[in-house]
C-alpha cells in the first residue's frame, strides 16, 4: 500500500476576514474530494485570513497511481485564480517502510 500527501501553502486574494477565507477554501476542498479519491482539509494558518494551509492525502495499491493523483491535484490547485500557490510539499510512503 502507498500513502501520498501534499501540503499546500496558499495566499488568498481579496479576503479580509476568516469568514471570507472559509468561504473561499470550502469550494476548493469540496472539489478536490469530489474529483479525486482523496481526503482534503485546511491544515495550517487557520488563524490568518490571507494564508491557508491545505492538506491532501491519498492511499492506493501502487506508487504510480498515487503520483498520478497527486500531480492532478497539484495542477488543479495551481490553476485556481483566487489563490496564489506559494509552495507544495509532497510526501510518499510505502506501508512497509520503517
Amino acid at each position: 500500500m502507498w500513502i501520498g500527501w501534499l501540503e499546500f501553502d496558499l495566499l488568498l486574494g481579496d479576503v479580509h476576514s476568516l469568514k471570507q477565507k472559509r468561504s473561499a477554501l470550502r469550494p476548493l476542498i469540496s472539489e478536490l474530494a469530489r474529483r479525486f479519491p482523496v481526503s482534503a482539509a485546511e491544515t495550517a494558518a487557520q488563524d490568518l485570513h490571507r494564508r491557508a494551509g491545505v492538506g491532501v492525502a491519498v492511499v492506493a495499491g501502487d506508487r504510480a497511481h498515487v503520483v498520478t493523483i497527486l500531480d492532478a491535484v497539484e495542477r488543479l490547485v495551481a490553476a485556481r485564480p483566487e489563490f496564489e500557490l506559494l509552495s507544495a510539499r509532497r510526501g510518499l510512503l510505502r506501508s512497509t517502510d520503517e
